[in-house]
């Protein structure tokens, strides 16, 4: 072998030996988040819960804490972020157990080995947990994440992501389950946002699923066109 050559290779022998001998982590990356992005875009794939979501809960979470001057884990808040809808996708689903409970307890089969700091899986767990606007947060990441969550259920976005689940072959739900889906986020969903500004974003958006309902009420004949 001549020597520029093997002064080329040398190099890449000794990346290839040390890949083999380390342990295989979750993703394919050094960095965690990349590799939790990557998870989230590969196989979360629904209009109302997929990763459009996961993006927005993450921006918005972030938002509202921002304005409420209040200093988030921005690992914890990631990591939930990205995570919290895992269990309503194989293999993680559990159709007998609600998903933020089933998520909670297997993030860390996808967070292990990838970089993330384990000390802080708990504080994602909690923050899976309660992310639903039934549940109650305590802790900040928590808080953020589960009102985030709850405004993605109102205004426009709560409208696209609901009537994008309607089945066009006439399937669960169709179009007035669909409607009767957004009016029990508009019963419920607001009064379970919690932080200061999380509920300065109640107003707009409860009023733009309200203008939605009444217009689609008024253009098909108080829905039996629908």
């Amino acid at each position: 072998m001549n020597k520029p050559f093997a002064a080329l290779i040398a190099p890449l022998v000794f990346a290839a030996a040390i890949a083999a001998a380390a342990p295989s982590p979750s993703f394919p990356t050094p960095d965690w988040r990349a590799g939790v992005r990557d998870l989230a875009l590969s196989h979360f794939k629904n209009p109302a819960w997929g990763y459009s979501h996961c993006l927005r809960d993450y921006a918005l979470a972030r938002e509202l804490a921002a304005a409420d001057h209040v200093t988030l884990d921005d690992d914890v808040l990631f990591a939930a972020s990205y995570l919290h809808d895992m269990a309503a996708f194989p293999p993680w689903e559990d159709v007998k157990t609600d998903h933020s409970d089933v998520g909670a307890r297997v993030v860390d089969t996808v967070l292990k080995g990838s970089g993330f700091p384990m000390e802080k899986i708990d504080a994602v767990r909690a923050a899976i947990r309660t992310h639903m606007y039934y549940r109650d947060p305590v802790a900040a990441e928590a808080l953020y994440l589960h009102d985030a969550d709850a405004l993605d259920w109102l205004g426009a976005v709560g409208v696209a992501r609901i009537m994008a689940l309607v089945d066009p072959h006439g399937g669960n739900p169709d179009a007035p389950k669909a409607v009767a889906m957004l009016v029990d986020n508009l019963n419920k969903v607001p009064a379970r946002v919690l932080s200061p500004a999380g509920r300065a974003r109640v107003p707009e958006r409860k009023a733009e699923l309200e203008k939605f309902l009444a217009d689609l009420k008024r253009e098909t004949d108080d829905l039996r066109t629908l």
